[in-house]
């Protein structure tokens, strides 16, 4: 079994947020993926972003300049 780790998760109200997350992401080389939204936490969409810890900042910058709305920015094992 993976050991679990410490990650951002982020949870979007809609599918499509999600989805324009792991665009913008991919296009300025933002590492981490679409997850499905762990059971510890409840979300719109079900859908979530996983990055690394180091990362909130850089993603929280994106998501402000691209006009992406987060529910919330948790932090898991996982």
């Amino acid at each position: 079994m993976r050991k679990k780790e410490r990650k951002l998760i982020v949870t979007f109200h809609t599918t499509a947020d999600a989805m324009a997350m792991e665009q913008v992401c991919k296009e300025n080389g933002v590492q981490g993926r679409l997850i499905p939204v762990p059971r510890s936490i409840s979300a719109g969409c079900g859908l979530a972003w996983c990055a690394e810890m180091e990362c909130l900042e850089q993603l929280a910058g994106l998501m402000k300049s691209s006009g992406i709305k987060e529910q919330a920015v948790h932090e898991c094992m996982i």
